[in-house]
């Protein structure tokens, strides 16, 4: 018998304009038995949000145009069942507490520095999802 994917069932939204990145982290957590929406922008991504009700949003913050920052204080602006409390993930090459500080304020609930292992990332979508009781 195979063990379970740690991510069976869960659909996530990726936001992340670099594209061999939103590559990475769409194949990862694929291979964990994630569903994968991957977007390159914010507009696009609030584009699909309502449609498609994420279980877990993953976020790029330093995006041209509209940052992460941003982007989710729109989101969580937003009524529950439009996606405004989809549990999110700021993945970002900004590392330091100041602008982990920053993401967590803006509405993320968790910060994550690039770059991050393959297994890290499912660990972290995996324990964010379990914890949310929204």
């Amino acid at each position: 018998m195979q063990p379970s994917l740690p991510l069976a069932g869960l659909n996530i939204l990726v936001v992340e304009d670099d594209d061999d990145i939103r590559f990475f982290i769409t194949t990862v957590l694929e291979a964990d038995g994630a569903t994968i929406v991957a977007v390159p922008s914010a507009p696009a991504a609030r584009e699909v949000l309502s449609q498609l009700q994420p279980d877990v949003l993953i976020c790029d913050i330093g995006m041209p145009g509209e940052d992460g920052y941003t982007f989710i204080r729109k989101i969580r602006a937003l009524k529950p069942d439009m996606g405004g409390k989809v549990p999110a993930i700021a993945l970002t090459a900004y590392g330091d507490s100041e602008n982990r500080i920053r993401a967590l304020e803006a509405g993320f609930q968790t910060h994550v520095s690039k770059p991050v292992s393959p297994g890290e990332l499912v660990e972290i979508v995996a324990n964010l999802f379990a914890s949310c009781n929204w």
